[in-house]
């Protein structure tokens, strides 16, 4: 029963990956916790990170088929996240796991409003990293990997709206941008919370193999739903929302 449980929420997180760019993470951690049983949630964010990291990989070779991914912008975010993840990451470990999971729904709270408030926002479809934008999009990079290590996320969520609003590129391509980033900071933090015996390699695997096909998919999806970015926006917001709603009436349960 466990194992079909896994393998079911590795398609749900895959499938939001290649539909969003993000969302792999804010899935992972409540579904490991909660549906799958997970006792301690160190052990639920260092396992997450590491199949979302792989997952990433999975729905950037879509993403990439499709040419939706801006490799500059990519190679100058990701590397900046990565340092900002390994700083977080040494912070996180050393909070209360349900007080970390409180902390991360209000985040997600806080990035579903800024998210709906952009949603009718196109984009610029030529939209790239130059001298002008550099310096936001290292800022931002460091800023999300801090983040994205400190709640052991592969920071999709936050990565996507802070590429938007650093280089006013479509959704779409900020989703298959993301995952660049996602891959490079889901690695950097499991490695962090690996070193510390916080991963668990089965039930990680299993979570890999389902999000491999659910990314198939989810990228699929997304190519279908690219002529209204409001809509995927308006999509991902929802995810969003939900997940954290369910997570901090559980973590007030808990406290």
């Amino acid at each position: 029963m466990h194992i079909a449980l896994e393998l079911a929420c590795g398609v749900l997180i895959g499938f939001t990956l290649g539909l969003i760019g993000g969302g792999g993470s804010i899935l992972a951690v409540p579904l490991m916790v909660y549906v799958v049983g997970v006792k301690n949630p160190h052990v639920a964010i260092g396992t997450s990170a590491m199949a979302v990291a792989v997952n990433a990989l999975t729905g950037l070779v879509s993403h990439a088929r499709a040419g939706t991914v801006k490799w500059k912008c990519a190679a100058i975010f990701a590397p900046c996240g990565v340092v900002g993840a390994l700083i977080g990451a040494a912070f996180g470990k050393a909070v209360n796991g349900q007080k970390l999971l409180l902390c991360f729904a209000l985040l997600m709270v806080v990035v579903g409003v800024l998210m709906l408030r952009g949603r009718r926002n196109k984009g610029e479809a030529g939209a790239a990293c130059n001298r002008q934008n550099m310096p936001r999009v290292m800022m931002a990079g460091a800023g999300t990997g801090v983040l994205s290590g400190f709640f052991g996320i592969g920071g999709g969520f936050l990565i996507v709206p802070a590429l938007i609003a650093c280089t006013r590129m479509p959704i779409l391509n900020a989703v298959g941008t993301s995952l660049v980033a996602v891959a490079a900071l889901g690695a950097s933090t499991a490695l962090s919370y690996m070193l510390s015996g916080y991963v668990d390699w089965v039930m990680g695997a299993l979570f890999v193999a389902g999000g491999i096909v659910g990314s198939f998919f989810g990228t699929r999806a997304a190519k279908r739903l690219s002529g209204s970015g409001a809509a995927l926006t308006t999509f991902f917001a929802c995810v969003i929302f939900t997940v954290a709603a369910y997570m901090i009436w559980k973590s007030l349960s808990a406290l």
